[in-house]
């Protein structure tokens, strides 16, 4: 009689796969550098007497959009030099699944804390800003479009520290969900254990992932038709007062720039569905036929899930203070300028249905865990 293969133990360290793959392993202590470089960077500006810290008015060039705005800079190197601390013990504790049960409560409510507030309450819209922005410009740049367009100009010191706690942020995320799958017995690269679960069977996956693309498709096309509308001339939602001040800067026309490419966006997002998101169709030249790799779809659209989920929050936050305060000091409203506003507060469901349409994804083409070695060896065509 023919025997099963022997499964490694779930969540081993696997010395021999490529360091990617090895994220479970590698991942707390990237959390815990992170945390300590911030923790090291905190006490400077502390005994600096706030000096150095990046965030509030009169250090950040757009301090109205962050929620640190108001944080004395004195009082938020210290604050920050605690989370730090804080944030080197979680990491580390986490590479100790043994803990005992309220222990590991503990870590992994932090963990889960600080995943959330560093990729997703900290960053503002500019992070959004500066990923959408990139392909406009790539595309234009040969044709001088869009004019003085400087897209280093918004790597202030506050962003680029914004996108390092985004780095952070997806570090701790990646660290916690490693804990949590090690702490009930689960491979903690992929997941499975001996039970595997109904949801993330290829099928299920196929089923809720389906819906979640959907609306994550939806969403952007709610913004787009806003931009579009402001740029042909017509006052949506907005005084025309508003309308002329951005048709005299060419506001209008960057609006429907970041309008197509958040058409674009939902188009490609259908390919988390669509068999051409799985193999290139073959009219394609050259490439045509050949799979899709899955991390060159699951990858870009986590990191358009994340920015475009922490710059709604940050709408919904400014909308219930009162409003959003442009450049020249003028403030938008909900009751005056329902349509500048408005799509933006849908943005934390296109990014929340895009990750999860992004997991629907991934799960529906996984195949045999090369730390485990659970799982099919060959993943399912799309249903």
């Amino acid at each position: 009689m023919a025997m099963s293969p022997r499964l490694p133990a779930a969540g081993a360290p696997q010395s021999r796969l490529p360091a990617l793959r090895r994220w479970p392993d590698w991942s707390p202590y990237a959390a815990a550098l992170v945390s300590a470089v911030y923790a090291v960077l905190g006490v400077s500006w502390a005994a600096a007497g706030g000096t150095g810290f990046p965030f509030g008015e009169g250090r950040d060039p757009v301090a109205s959009a962050s929620i640190l705005r108001d944080v004395p800079p004195d009082a938020g190197a210290r604050g920050l030099a605690l989370a730090g601390i804080v944030g080197l013990v979680v990491a580390l504790g986490m590479t100790r699944p043994g803990a005992p049960s309220p222990v590991r409560w503990l870590l992994l409510g932090l963990g889960v804390m600080a995943s959330l507030v560093l990729a997703i309450v900290i960053p503002d819209y500019r992070v959004l800003v500066l990923v959408a922005y990139t392909p406009i410009v790539i595309l234009g740049a040969p044709f001088g479009w869009p004019p003085e367009t400087n897209l280093l100009g918004v790597l202030s010191w506050s962003v680029i520290h914004q996108l390092v706690f985004i780095l952070g942020g997806v570090l701790f995320a990646a660290t916690t969900l490693a804990f949590w799958r090690r702490w009930h017995g689960s491979c903690a690269s992929c997941g499975r254990g001996p039970d595997r679960s109904s949801w993330a069977a290829p099928e299920r996956a196929a089923s809720w992932g389906r819906r979640a693309t959907y609306v994550a498709a939806a969403v952007p096309l709610v913004y787009a038709a806003t931009r579009w509308a402001w740029a042909l001339g017509i006052p949506l939602g907005i005084s025309e007062e508003f309308l002329r001040q951005g048709q005299e800067v060419g506001l209008w026309l960057a609006g429907a720039a970041l309008a197509t490419v958040a058409v674009v966006g939902a188009i490609l997002t259908l390919g988390l569905t669509q068999s051409w998101g799985e193999a290139i169709p073959s009219w394609v030249p050259i490439l045509g036929g050949r799979r899709v790799p899955p991390a060159l779809v699951t990858v870009p659209a986590g990191v358009v899930a994340v920015v475009v989920t922490s710059a709604g929050v940050m709408f919904w936050r400014l909308v219930l203070a009162g409003g959003f305060t442009l450049g020249t000091g003028q403030t938008l409203t909900l009751e005056d300028s329902w349509a500048a506003l408005a799509p933006e507060l849908l943005w934390p469901v296109w990014g929340v249905a895009l990750g999860i349409g992004a997991l629907g994804y991934h799960l529906r083409r996984r195949g045999r865990c090369a730390a485990c070695g659970r799982g099919r060896s060959q993943p399912e065509p799309a249903a």
